[in-house]
């Protein structure tokens, strides 16, 4: 199949590449020139492991094509993907205007029937909106092609999306036509051969299982936070409650880990979008709210752990931050605990040692650019003479570290775990102050 992929972001990047390694021919097209050239040299603009590899390989196979020229990829696919970004709006809603552009511009340049999937998140109703601007755009060149809309929501997580996205737990469809229904099926029929995975649904519901989905894990995620700061104030531990509760089937063990927030590209700007998108049509999603304010708070956690510890004025002391991206495996700071954190800290006058394998120069040119913050290179650099270790992300290289070492960096042996990595009975017998979550 001929297929065109439009932006070439987080999405778009890793569904064309995964597709032109089934053997389709992918065009992927972008409006910014360097990030084109860079991808046609194996330059890709994010981390995401085994990622690079694919991209190499498939564009030098020829099945995957860069493009800044979308009336290429138009004039020889059969259909196209929008993945452009949909970031939060001042009002909280998604943002659109980049989907209503591209909209406009297919509309503009096809030159024959085209099936139109949304592949960016988007909120309920946007499909019939696209289509509508599709439709508009071509009565104005007095032409007449049959556009199918169909919504294909992503399900991709950052670290683990290539292996997301070769073996999907489910791809969710969305359309009335039988014929678009089809397609997507056979587009996918690779993925999904040893065992079915597909399941089909009208537009409208398919828009909203993408932010169901994330707003459920939000709100696993914002009740165990909340469990934690109980456990904190009545001397019980939440591993072991995690542990208890985990172990009944309806519940099941996935997204109970307690920690200092939720950040990334989709759960914050998902459940706002999703609040917005309720008062709009007259309700009031209280849970939803609940949610975000929870996670809110809990990027301060760790704050006010080390502020009981040390007071609010924090002048004299140094902390050596471990971790700066939302979550391991990826360089996306996007609504990263670690930039609350880090700000936190700062105005309180400490002084911030800051360590991340991957997201440190995004670090200094986007999300901490006035902040003033020392960077190394490894992970023991920035505990030299630092007062405490402040673990904000749990990349792997955090797990087992020379605690024996970590002591002689240290003024004081003292640790605040921030995703709950280490063993308080383990901290103890090692010598170690030790703060947790709700331990």
């Amino acid at each position: 199949m001929n297929i065109t992929i439009i932006g070439t972001g987080y999405v778009g990047l890793v569904t064309g590449t995964c597709f032109s390694e089934m053997g389709n021919t992918v065009y992927c097209v972008d409006v910014v020139n360097e990030k084109i050239n860079n991808l046609k040299k194996g330059i890709i603009p994010i981390y995401e492991p085994g990622l690079d590899v694919l991209v190499k390989n498939n564009y030098e196979r020829g099945n995957l094509k860069f493009t800044t020229d979308l009336s290429e990829g138009l004039s020889n696919s059969e259909s196209c993907f929008i993945a452009v970004g949909t970031p939060m709006g001042e009002d909280g809603s998604a943002d659109l205007k980049y989907v209503r552009q591209v909209a406009k511009e297919i509309g503009e340049i096809i030159t024959h029937d085209m099936i139109v999937i949304d592949k960016s998140t988007v909120p309920v109703g946007t499909a019939d909106e696209v289509k509508a601007i599709i439709n508009e755009e071509l009565e104005k060149r007095n032409v007449s092609y049959k556009v199918d809309l169909v919504s294909n929501p992503e399900f991709l997580k950052e670290g683990n999306a290539v292996n997301d996205f070769m073996r999907p737990e489910r791809v969710i469809i969305g359309s009335d036509d039988e014929n678009a229904i089809e397609y997507m099926r056979n587009l996918y029929e690779p993925f999904t051969k040893n065992h079915e995975r597909m399941i089909v649904m009208d537009i409208k519901s398919a828009e909203m299982t993408k932010y169901a989905s994330n707003s459920m894990l939000a709100n696993r995620i914002s009740f165990m936070n909340e469990m934690a700061n109980i456990c904190d104030r009545v001397g019980a531990n939440i591993d072991d409650v995690r542990k208890g509760m985990g172990s009944d089937s309806r519940i099941g063990n996935s997204f109970l880990y307690p920690g200092c927030g939720y950040g990334g590209s989709c759960f914050p700007k998902d459940v706002t979008a999703l609040i917005k998108t309720a008062s709009d049509n007259g309700y009031d999603a209280k849970l939803l709210k609940s949610v975000e304010e929870v996670n809110k708070q809990q990027k301060k956690y760790i704050v006010n752990k080390i502020t009981s510890v040390y007071g609010e004025d924090l002048r004299g002391y140094t902390f050596a931050v471990w971790g700066l991206s939302f979550k391991p495996e990826t360089d996306d700071m996007r609504e990263a605990p670690s930039i609350i954190i880090i700000n936190e800290l700062v105005k309180r006058g400490a002084q911030v040692n800051a360590y991340d394998p991957k997201s440190i120069e995004y670090a200094k040119e986007f999300y901490l650019k006035d902040v003033d913050v020392n960077y190394f290179d490894d992970k023991y650099s920035p505990l030299e003479g630092a007062d405490a270790v402040v673990l904000v992300t749990e990349w792997k290289e955090f797990r087992s570290p020379d605690f024996n070492k970590i002591k002689q960096l240290l003024k004081n042996p003292v640790i605040f775990d921030g995703r709950n990595q280490f063993k308080n009975s383990y901290m103890e017998k090692m010598g170690f102050e030790y703060f947790a979550v709700g331990k």
